[in-house]
C-alpha cells in the first residue's frame, strides 16, 4: 500500500465513500453554457469564444465521475473541433480543423456537448451535458484588389455642354466583409484632363468641350476599397466629343493634289451634306473653279499669236501688233512686260509708255471688213471724270489731229471709232459704237474681238456676243495725203501741238493684239482662241438620278447642280472632277468655292449651309527636254549648190523628246521618251547674212501642205511656225533647201536651229551646221595617187565622173620629146574639160533623183574631195579618151532615164520646176554648150 502512494490511497477512499453512500459513483452530468459567441481570423485555426468554454460537473473531486473528457460538435461539416485542456477544471478550447475562408463562408452555427469521464477508468457510465449553440464568425483578410466590372468604359458628349454625369465606372472587390470588400474611392490617374470622378465612380467635364478643339479623350480611372487597397489595373475610359449638328457639307478635303496627264481627278469622293434630320424640299449647289490668277484667266496654250491662230483655223493675214521684241520686230522693245506668266507674253502699260507700229507693218487698206481682237485686263480709272484710255489708236502722223479707227476704254465703257474716207456719198455714217460692260473694269482677263462689216459692229467678249447699246454718227473724213500713224498703248497726237507726243496713255495689261483686214473671225475660232484647257466636269452623268440637273458656263469654271434628294445630290457632288487637258499645264493653286442653297416645304430657304473653300494644287509637270541630233558638217560639190534646187542641209535631222521619271518602287529616275507638239523652229545664220545676189536659204511651200505649219524667211535665217508634231516639223526641216550660184566665193555657210515648245517655255539644244563645198585644184604628178578621197563616216560612197591619173613611167622612144609634151598638154586639157562638163551635167540632173528620196531612201552621202589632184599619163590619153567618149554616152542615157523616176515621187510644183530644168539642160546638151565654172580648177 506504502509503495502506491498518496493519491492513489486518496483515490480509493473518496470512490470507497461514494460507494458506501449509495453504491452508485457518477450521479451528475457535466454542465456548459447554453450558447457561445465566437471570432475567428480567416487563414488562423483559434477561435475566441465568449464565454470562454468550460464544463462543470458536480461529481468532483470524485475522480472520473467529476472530471470532462472531451467536447463534441454536432452541425453541418464544421470546420472545427474543441478540444479539453484540463479534465479537472472543465477548461477548453475551440480550433479549426481545417481551412476557414471568409469569401467562402462568414458564419458557422453547431452544437457543442461536453462529456465526463465515466464511472472509472474505463469509461463507463459516462455522462454528457446538454446541448450548447455556438456562432461563429469569421473576420475577413484584406487580401483582394478592386477589379473593374469592364475593361473598357465607352462615353460621347456634344460640344459646349456641361454633364453631371457623362458615364459611372463601378469597381468590386472579393473580400467579404464591408470594410474591404466596398469601392471607398475613385480617381482619374491621367493628368491636365477636364474631367472629374467622385466616390460612386460618376464622370463628369469641368468644361465645356470644343470638337474643333479635341474630337476625342482618352482617359484613365483607378479604385481604391475601403482598405485603400487599390486596383490592381486601371481602366480607360473613352469619351468622343460630337460636334453641335450643323448643317453643312462633311467628308470632303481641303486640298486636292492633281497630277498632269491624269484625265479627270475627283474633288470629293466622300462628302455628304448633313441636314440635321430636317426634311428639304430641294437643294442647289455651285461649284466654281477660281483659276483668275493662272495665266489670262486661266490654264490655257501659251503658244504665240500666231500659231494659235493657225491651230484655231484662223484666217491667215493678220497682223500681231503686240509681238516679241526682236531685230525685225522692235517697236515692242521698249514696252513693259510682265513676267513669271509661263511664257505668255503680257505686256503692262502704266500711262507712261506706248508704241509706234512701223509703216510697213500697218495694213493699208482694212475693207469694210476686218476684225481686231486682243487679251485686255483693266480696271477702274482713278478720278471722277476719267481720261481716254486708247488701246489701238490710228491717227495724223503730222499736221492734223484726225483719228481713223481707234480703240479706247472711256469710263468703264469700251468705245470703237471708225471715220471713213469720203466716197461717193458724203452723208452721215455709223462712227462710235459703245459698250458698257462689267468685265471692262473689273481686273480680270477677258478676250475681246471686234467683228467689223461696216456698218454693222460685232463686239465678242470671251465667245459672248454684245451688240453696242449706242452707236453715233459722223461725217466721213476728207481724203488727204497726210500720212497716219498706228499707235499701240496711247494716241500719236502730230499736228495741232508745238510738239508731236503721245495722249491718251491706256492703264492695263494687253496681250496678243492683231487686226486683220479683209476678212472677220468665225464663232467656232473665237471660241476656240479665248478657250480654256481646264474646268471642271462630271463623271458618269449616266449613273446621276433622273431629278438632278446640272449646268456649266461656256469656260466649264462655274457647276450648279440642282436637286430634290440629298442623296441624289450627294452622289451627283462625289462625280464632280477636275480636269486639265495640256501635257504641260501650268503648276499651282486652283481655288473652290462651293455655295449652297437649301429650300424646306413650304419655305423659301430653312438652313443656312455654310460655304466651302478648297484648293486643287496642279503639280509640276514632267520637264521634256527636247534634242536636235543629226550631221553637224555638210560638204557638197560646187554644182549641187548651183543646182535650182540647192542642196537640205538638214536631210539627216532627227527631232527627239525625253522626260524624266522616277520609279516609284526604287526611286530611281529613268528617262522616257514622249511626243509632243513644237510651236516653232528657227534657223539662224551665223556670221554675216545671207547675200540675196549669191545665196538664199528657203522652204517650198509645198514641204507644208497639210501641215499646220508656216514659214518666213529673211536674210538672217527661215522660220518655221505653227502647233504641229515633232515629225512633222522634221519633214519640213529636211525641206529647207540652201542654195549658192557663186560657189566659188563661199568658204563656208554655218547656222543654227532651235525648237520651241510653248512659245519658249521649254527650248532644244542648239544643233549647229556647217556647209562647204568641194574644190578641185592642181598638183604635180605623184605615184599611185589614189582614185578618191576618203569618205567622211557618216556618208555613203557616192559615184563621180571618171578621173585622169598619171603614172611616172618610162616612154619609148618613138616621138620626139617635145612634140610629145605638146600633144599630151594639149589632150590633157581638152580631156579635162569634157571631164568636168559632163560631171556638171550629170550632177545637175542628179539633185531631182536626190529630191525624190527625201521621204524615204537616204541620200546618197557627199563626197569631200578638197584633197583631190588631176595628173595626166602620156601613155593613157589615147586608151583613156575612148573611155571618156563611153562614159559620155553612158551620161547622156542616164540623165534621159531619170525623168520618169522624178515625176513620180514630187508634188506637182516641183514637177514642174524639175521638168523645166530638165528641158534646158537637154537643149544645152544639144547646142553643145555645156555650161562649168572654172574658178574652182586649176591647171
Amino acid at each position: 500500500m506504502q509503495t502506491l502512494g498518496l493519491p492513489f490511497l486518496l483515490f480509493w477512499l473518496v470512490w470507497g465513500h461514494s460507494c458506501a453512500l449509495g453504491g452508485k459513483v457518477n450521479k451528475h452530468k457535466p454542465w456548459i453554457e447554453t450558447s457561445y459567441h465566437g471570432v475567428i481570423t480567416e487563414n488562423m485555426d483559434t477561435v475566441l469564444l465568449d464565454p470562454p468554454l468550460v464544463a462543470l460537473d458536480k461529481d468532483a473531486p470524485v475522480p472520473f465521475a467529476g472530471e470532462i473528457c472531451a467536447f463534441k460538435i454536432y452541425g453541418q461539416d464544421a470546420p472545427f473541433e474543441a478540444v479539453v485542456l484540463n479534465r479537472t477544471s472543465g477548461e477548453g478550447v475551440l480550433r479549426a480543423s481545417g481551412p476557414v475562408d471568409c469569401e467562402i463562408q462568414k458564419e458557422y452555427t453547431f452544437i457543442i456537448q461536453a462529456y465526463d469521464c465515466g464511472a472509472g477508468p474505463s469509461g463507463a457510465d459516462w455522462k454528457k451535458s446538454h446541448k450548447a449553440v455556438v456562432h461563429i464568425q469569421v473576420d475577413d483578410v484584406n487580401e483582394f484588389c478592386p477589379v473593374f466590372r469592364e475593361p473598357l468604359y465607352k462615353a460621347s458628349v456634344t460640344e459646349g455642354k456641361i454633364y453631371d454625369s457623362i458615364l459611372q465606372v463601378e469597381a468590386w472587390d472579393q473580400d467579404c466583409s464591408p470594410q474591404y470588400s466596398q469601392i471607398c474611392n475613385y480617381e482619374i490617374v491621367t493628368a491636365g484632363t477636364p474631367f472629374a470622378i467622385d466616390r460612386n465612380g460618376n464622370i463628369r467635364n469641368t468644361e465645356r468641350l470644343s470638337y474643333d478643339k479635341q474630337q476625342s479623350y482618352m482617359i484613365m480611372v483607378t479604385a481604391f476599397d475601403c482598405g485603400q487597397k487599390r486596383a490592381k489595373e486601371d481602366v480607360a475610359v473613352h469619351i468622343d466629343v460630337k460636334p453641335v449638328c450643323k448643317p453643312g457639307w462633311q467628308g470632303w478635303n481641303k486640298r486636292v493634289d492633281y497630277e498632269p496627264g491624269t484625265g479627270s481627278r475627283q474633288l470629293f469622293p466622300k462628302m455628304h451634306l448633313e441636314t440635321c434630320g430636317g426634311p428639304l424640299s430641294g437643294v442647289k449647289a455651285m461649284v466654281e473653279l477660281q483659276t483668275n490668277h493662272i495665266g489670262k484667266g486661266c490654264d490655257r496654250e501659251t503658244y504665240s499669236e500666231k500659231s494659235l491662230q493657225k491651230l484655231c483655223g484662223a484666217a491667215s493675214g493678220s497682223t500681231d501688233l503686240l509681238p516679241a521684241p526682236s531685230p525685225s520686230t522692235n517697236w515692242t522693245a521698249s514696252l513693259l512686260t510682265d513676267s513669271g506668266r509661263d511664257s505668255d507674253l503680257i505686256y503692262r502699260f502704266d500711262g507712261r509708255q506706248a508704241a509706234n507700229v512701223p509703216d510697213h507693218v500697218v495694213p493699208q487698206n482694212l475693207t469694210d471688213q476686218f476684225t481686231i481682237a486682243t487679251w485686255m485686263k483693266h480696271g477702274p480709272s482713278p478720278g471722277l471724270r476719267a481720261e481716254k484710255e486708247t488701246l489701238l489708236c490710228n491717227s495724223d502722223k503730222t499736221e492734223m489731229n484726225r483719228h481713223h479707227y481707234s480703240l479706247y476704254v472711256h469710263n468703264c465703257r469700251l468705245v470703237f471709232l471708225l471715220r471713213r474716207d469720203f466716197t461717193q456719198v458724203d452723208t452721215f455714217r455709223p462712227a462710235e459704237f459703245h459698250w458698257k460692260l462689267e468685265q471692262i473694269c473689273d481686273k480680270e482677263w477677258h478676250y475681246y474681238v471686234i467683228n467689223v462689216e461696216f456698218p454693222a459692229v460685232t463686239l465678242f467678249v470671251d465667245g459672248v456676243t454684245y451688240e453696242p447699246y449706242l452707236v453715233t454718227d459722223d461725217w466721213p473724213i476728207h481724203s488727204s495725203k497726210i500720212d497716219t500713224q498706228l499707235t499701240v498703248g496711247a494716241c500719236w497726237q502730230g499736228g495741232e501741238v508745238a510738239t508731236p507726243r503721245f495722249t491718251q496713255y491706256f492703264h492695263g495689261s494687253l496681250s496678243g493684239l492683231t487686226i486683220r483686214p479683209g476678212r472677220i473671225e468665225t464663232q467656232k475660232v473665237i471660241s476656240c482662241l479665248q478657250a480654256c484647257k481646264e474646268g471642271l466636269d462630271i463623271n458618269s452623268l449616266e449613273s446621276l438620278a433622273k431629278d438632278i440637273k446640272f449646268h456649266f458656263n461656256p469656260a466649264q469654271s462655274v457647276l450648279v447642280v440642282d436637286g430634290e434628294d440629298v442623296d441624289s445630290i450627294n452622289t451627283a457632288m462625289t462625280k464632280v472632277s477636275y480636269i486639265n487637258s495640256r501635257q504641260f499645264p501650268t503648276a499651282g493653286l486652283r481655288r473652290l468655292h462651293i455655295t449652297t442653297t437649301v429650300q424646306c416645304f413650304g419655305e423659301d430657304t430653312c438652313l443656312s449651309i455654310p460655304d466651302i473653300k478648297a484648293v486643287v494644287m496642279v503639280l509640276p509637270p514632267s520637264e521634256p527636254r527636247i534634242t536636235i541630233s543629226g550631221s553637224n558638217r555638210l560638204v557638197r560639190p560646187a554644182g549641187d549648190l548651183r543646182a535650182p534646187l540647192g542642196v537640205a542641209p538638214f536631210k539627216e535631222l532627227h527631232i527627239t523628246s525625253t522626260v524624266m521619271k522616277g520609279d516609284v518602287l526604287r526611286a530611281t529616275p529613268g528617262v522616257m521618251e514622249v511626243m509632243h507638239n513644237l510651236d516653232y523652229c528657227d534657223v539662224l545664220v551665223i556670221g554675216d547674212e545671207l547675200n540675196p545676189e549669191r545665196e538664199s536659204l528657203e522652204i517650198h511651200h509645198s514641204a507644208l501642205l497639210g501641215k499646220h505649219l508656216d514659214a518666213t524667211n529673211s536674210t538672217s535665217g527661215i522660220s518655221i511656225y505653227g502647233v504641229d508634231s515633232m515629225a512633222h516639223y522634221e519633214q519640213a526641216l529636211r525641206q529647207v533647201r540652201y542654195r549658192n550660184w557663186r560657189p566659188a566665193t563661199l568658204s563656208e555657210r554655218k547656222f543654227r536651229l532651235t525648237c520651241s515648245e510653248l512659245n519658249g517655255r521649254y527650248t532644244s539644244n542648239e544643233f549647229n551646221l556647217e556647209v562647204g563645198v568641194i574644190v578641185l585644184h592642181h598638183s604635180a604628178p605623184v605615184e599611185h595617187v589614189n582614185h578618191m578621197a576618203a569618205q567622211p563616216q557618216y556618208m555613203r560612197p557616192v559615184h563621180h565622173p571618171l578621173m585622169i591619173h598619171t603614172l611616172n613611167s618610162h616612154m619609148s622612144g618613138a616621138a620626139p620629146p617635145a612634140a610629145t609634151v605638146v600633144i599630151v598638154v594639149c589632150i590633157a586639157a581638152l580631156v579635162v574639160i569634157v571631164v568636168i562638163g559632163v560631171y556638171r551635167i550629170h550632177a545637175t540632173h542628179q539633185e531631182g533623183s536626190r529630191e525624190d528620196e527625201d521621204g524615204g531612201k537616204e541620200p546618197e552621202e557627199d563626197w569631200d574631195n578638197s584633197a583631190l589632184t588631176i595628173t595626166v599619163n602620156p601613155m593613157e590619153v589615147k586608151e583613156e579618151g575612148q573611155e571618156q567618149e563611153e562614159e559620155e554616152e553612158e551620161e547622156e542615157e542616164q540623165v534621159g532615164g531619170m525623168t520618169s523616176t522624178e515625176s513620180d515621187n514630187s508634188d506637182e510644183d516641183e514637177e514642174e520646176e524639175e521638168e523645166d530644168e530638165r528641158e534646158k539642160v537637154k537643149e544645152r546638151m544639144q547646142k553643145g554648150k555645156l555650161e562649168w565654172d572654172s574658178s574652182s580648177v586649176t591647171y
